[in-house]
This record gives C-alpha cells, structure tokens and sequence, in this order.
C-alpha cells in the first residue's frame, strides 16, 4: 500500500491533466492492483517458496499491468501510453523505495526508528513529485506519448529502464551491510540520471518542434507577401482599366441598354473574382485560423501547392479558436491527408483541392476534397504499406489511423464518387 500510495502522487505529478476530480473517484479501483499482488504473493510463496525471483517478476508483472489498465481507464489513453506511464511511474516509485531502504539502514536499531523514517520518507516523495512539476517533467513526457509514430519504441525504453532499475534495487541481497546505504544512495542517483535523460530527450523533441513552427511562420510571411504583391498588381491594373469600363458603362446607359447594361456587370464582377476576390477571400479565411501552429501549416500548404499550379479553394466556417485534441497530432493527420490529396490530384488533368473547416459549439470538422482517377479498394485502403502505387509505398493512411486511435473523439470517414475522393475528420469537444 506504501508503494501504491507513492505511485499515485508521482503519477498525478506526471499526468498534467486539467480534470483531477474524474481520476480521484476512480481512485479506490486502484486497490485491486495491491489486493491482487498480495492474494498471488501469498499463492507463490505457499507452492514454490523456493523460486524468489519468479515470485518477484511475476508479483511485478500483475502490479504493472493492473496500474496499466487503471490508467488506461482513469484517463482514457492507449494501452501503449498507459504502460509507458506507469512504467515511469514505477521508476520513481523504485527511487522513493531505495530512499526508504536507506532510512532503514541509517535508522535501524534506534528508538521510535519507524515514526522517524515515515516523518521523512513521505515528505521526500512529496517533495520529488512537486520537484518533477517544477521541472514540467509531465509537459515533456506527454510530447513522447504524443509522437505515436515512435510511441512503441518509447514504450520498450520506458519497460527497459523499469526493468533495470528494479532488478538493480533487488540486487542489494548481495551487497554487505556496510555498503548499504551507500548502494541505496547510487539507485538514487541512477534513477535521476534516467529522469535527466528523459527531460533532454524530450526537450530535443520540443526545440525541433519549434524549429518547424519558426519554418512554417517564415512561409507564413512569403505567402501573406506574395498575396499582397499580387493583390497589388492587380488593383493596378483594375484601375487601369476602370475609366475606359466606366465609359463604356456610361454609353449603354445612355443608350437605354439596360440588358447589355446588366450583363457588362456582371462580367465585371465575375472578373473582379477572379482577379482579386479569391485571394482576398483567402486572406480571410486565414485569418479566421486563430490557432498559430494550425494557421501557419495551412499557409505553408497553400504555398506548396501554389508552387505545383494546383488550384485550391480554401474555406473556414466560423474562427477555430481551439480544438479537443492535441494540436500536433491534427496537424500531423492534416497533413497526412493534405499529402494524399495533392498526390492525387496532381496526377489528374485539371488539379484542385477543396479544404473546408468547419467550428462548431461540440465540433471541429475538416473535409478535404480532391479529384481521383485510381480505383480503389475500401477493404485495404488502412492496411499498412497499402498504396495505389502499389505494395509499400502507402504508411500515411495506417499511420493516420495510429493517431486517432489515441483519441476516441475524434471520427474519420471518407468517400469517392464520380470521381472526387472525399476525407473527413470530425472532432468532438470533450464534455
């Protein structure tokens, strides 16, 4: 119950998660993972009372996987992200363990010996995780959850470094009295060495995440200029023109030509669209993208494909001010289906795109749209490796999948029929 008790501080230290009171009523479920390890100690050590560390691998195992599944529950994660988390968890809950033992080795012996070394062993456990806070040890920890392309190797690292630094602190049988404390002190101090490597690891991961936001703001700026040079020109032009159009207008008023009065206007404002309208119109609608790392990947979009003279008809519905899901992992989807768009539709005669956003009160929902002149075969489509290319070539539409399955507000579906191929995402704001 001691090792649970720090368990649950160091992983509500690490879980920086703005809804506490949900996990906190789920909490007394997390007694099953101690009453279970205790029922099947007391099993072991009845029938192989010989086989001590098959009783502790196993004895470890069932408390690993039963706080797997309580996290997995409590805060509605992956199985992968659940055990990568307790198995951190359980890392420092092995160093909050060693400190223990070396208070009973400093202590033992001594009067009110177990008053004392409860009067400091709690306290250090408090103020490690408030320490881990401090550091944002959770913030970084979270960017290695969310990099789901590489969450299983993340997953192995964390089970690895679980393994040795708890096999390690069950090395002390063979260590003399004398070396104890000194033994318990180096577990320490492997352990914030594991945690320095974890923080650098990713720390690294956030300054290149920054490095392509810096990237996607300078393509910010080139399209914004671009737009308004052309803009520029145009409107140069336009005025150019605009005292022979008004002439021209003046005489088939004269004239009583109200029809062919009509139709001039009409022209002329279906020029004035095409001319300067839709890139004003664009403008616009960025605008109405007020989240900076969604805003500046549109823009960088929008840029890629005016270099390939692709047409693409962008239109946000109402100002996307914030979304339900992490927004690396939608940029990573977008771009994902952005990539697939373009690559189809570059190889029809005519290429356009339609990317529509959509904010809505319960929802944010984005559908891209491109024309396709493959056949596909629905059955396949998100297996790994599938592709219309061929076998091997296609792993964004798996890796895709991979990342909405970390988050179970969020709906995909596609569609293709006449020849447009249709994706959606749908993502619901968390109640």
């Amino acid at each position: 119950m001691i090792g649970h008790t720090a368990f649950v501080i160091y992983l509500f230290a690490i879980m920086d998660h703005p809804v506490v009171s949900r996990q906190l009523r789920k909490l007394p479920a997390l007694l099953v993972s101690p009453l279970t390890a205790a029922v099947m100690s007391t099993v072991l050590f009845v029938y192989v009372p010989e086989f001590r560390l098959l009783r502790m691998i196993l004895n470890s195992g069932v408390i690993m996987l039963c706080c797997t599944l309580w996290i997995r529950w409590a805060w509605n994660v992956c199985f992968l992200q659940a055990f990568s988390t307790a198995c951190i968890c359980g890392i420092f809950q092995v160093t909050s363990s060693s400190f223990g033992q070396f208070l009973l080795v400093i202590f033992r012996n001594t009067t009110l010996m177990d008053p004392v070394i409860m009067g400091i062993f709690f306290p250090f456990i408090i103020l490690s995780a408030i320490l881990l806070k401090k550091l944002r040890f959770g913030t970084y920890f979270e960017l290695l959850l969310k990099d789901t392309d590489r969450l299983f190797q993340t997953t192995m690292l964390m089970f690895a470094l679980v393994t040795v630094v708890e096999m390690f602190f069950h090395m002390h049988q063979g260590i003399p009295d004398k070396f104890l404390a000194t033994y318990y002190l180096l577990n320490v101090a492997l352990i914030l060495l594991i945690t320095e490597l974890i923080l650098n690891f990713a720390k690294q991961i956030a300054k290149n995440r920054k490095i392509q936001v810096q990237q996607d703001i300078i393509a910010q700026q080139q399209l914004y200029e671009q737009n308004l040079e052309e803009i520029r020109q145009e409107v140069r032009a336009f005025r150019h023109d605009y005292k022979n159009l008004l002439a021209g207008l003046a005489q088939q008023a004269n004239a009583g030509q109200l029809q062919a009065l009509g139709a001039t206007l009409s022209e002329l404002e279906l020029d004035f669209d095409r001319r300067l309208g839709e890139k004003i119109q664009t403008s616009t609608q960025i605008g109405y993208l007020q989240i900076p790392e969604i805003r500046s990947f549109i823009l960088t979009k929008l840029t890629s494909m005016h270099e390939k003279k692709l047409a693409c008809h962008l239109e946000v519905l109402y100002p996307v001010t914030a979304v339900s899901m992490n927004v690396w992992d939608l940029i990573r989807c977008l771009g994902i289906l952005t990539d697939n768009a373009i690559e189809a539709a570059l190889e029809t005669d005519r290429p356009w795109i339609d990317l529509i956003l959509l904010a809505q009160e319960e929802r944010l929902s984005v559908r891209i749209a491109n024309p396709f002149t493959n056949t596909l075969e629905p059955q396949k489509m998100w297996e790994e490796g599938w592709s219309t290319k061929g076998d091997g070539r296609g792993e964004g539409l798996a890796s895709y999948q991979r990342i909405l399955a970390a988050w179970p507000n969020a709906v995909s579906s596609a569609s293709w029929e006449n020849g447009v191929f249709v994706q959606e995402l749908t993502i619901l704001n968390s109640p």
